[in-house]
Order: structure tokens, then C-alpha cells, then sequence
């Protein structure tokens, strides 16, 4: 990760990437930056496990930091649990309770870990800065 484009106020901040490759982290980013997806989810056991007010850097599908979120809501239930208006907030696809719940079907049993009664960090969040491309072209 390169720190030159990350202000000297958000260097402290822990960084994740959205989806499991660099081509799904490129587009999840894009919504956020666009301010389309305002949430997401992982595992409860996933070491990016967040609490309201924590920031976070984004990283696009290189590893670059792209911008800071801000956690506005954590809350944990069951895949089979969530809601439509979760999944629109997730803004992906169409923004259905279906698609969502197809995607991340696949999403984690790619993973080797999905089940119907999984636990799942869901998380709403705010777009606090995009990060400049600070880098010179060589």
C-alpha cells in the first residue's frame, strides 16, 4: 500500500479491500466512490470486524488506498436474515434482497463458507474522503 496518497490524519487507520478479487474490488469500489453502496458484509470471524465510528481506508483491487469510510452501523444476524433494505444499501446489481442473496451465495461459497444460518457482520458506512492520486507518472 502506498501511503503518499493517504493523508498524515487517516495513516493510523487499518485498510481493507472489498470482494475477493482485484476486478469485484474495482467495481464494489466504484459504487462506493460513486455513493451507490453505503454497506457491506463479511463474516463475524473476518479480522476487518468494525465498530460505529471506526474509519477505514479502502484499497482498490492493486492494494492502492482509495478513500476512508466511516462505519455508521454494525449489526450481526443471519444470512437468511437479511433484509431488503440492507441489500439495496449494498447497491450491487439491481439492488434486490434476490440478487443480493444470490451473489453472496457465491460469494461465500467461494470462500468455503457459506451456510443459510451463517453469521454475518453487516455494516452501513459513509463515504469521509477519496484519496488523490498523488503518485508522479514515471
Amino acid at each position: 500500500m502506498s501511503l503518499s496518497v493517504v493523508p498524515e490524519k487517516y495513516r493510523s487507520l487499518r485498510s481493507f479491500t472489498l470482494g475477493d478479487s482485484p476486478e469485484l474490488a474495482d467495481q464494489l469500489l466504484d459504487l462506493v466512490l460513486k455513493g451507490v453502496k453505503t454497506a457491506t458484509c463479511s463474516t463475524e470471524d473476518e479480522p476487518n470486524t468494525s465498530k460505529p465510528g471506526e474509519r477505514w481506508i479502502v484499497l482498490d483491487g492493486r492494494g492502492e488506498p482509495r478513500c476512508v469510510i466511516e462505519s455508521t452501523e454494525v449489526i450481526y444476524c443471519r444470512y437468511s436474515e437479511v433484509d431488503a433494505a440492507f441489500a439495496h444499501d449494498e447497491g450491487e446489481g439491481d439492488r434486490s434482497l434476490a440478487y443480493w442473496r444470490e451473489a453472496h451465495r457465491r460469494y461465500f461459497a467461494r470462500l468455503g463458507r457459506f451456510s443459510e444460518d451463517m453469521m454475518l457482520m453487516c455494516e452501513r458506512f459513509r463515504l469521509v474522503e477519496v484519496l488523490a492520486d498523488r503518485r508522479v507518472a514515471s
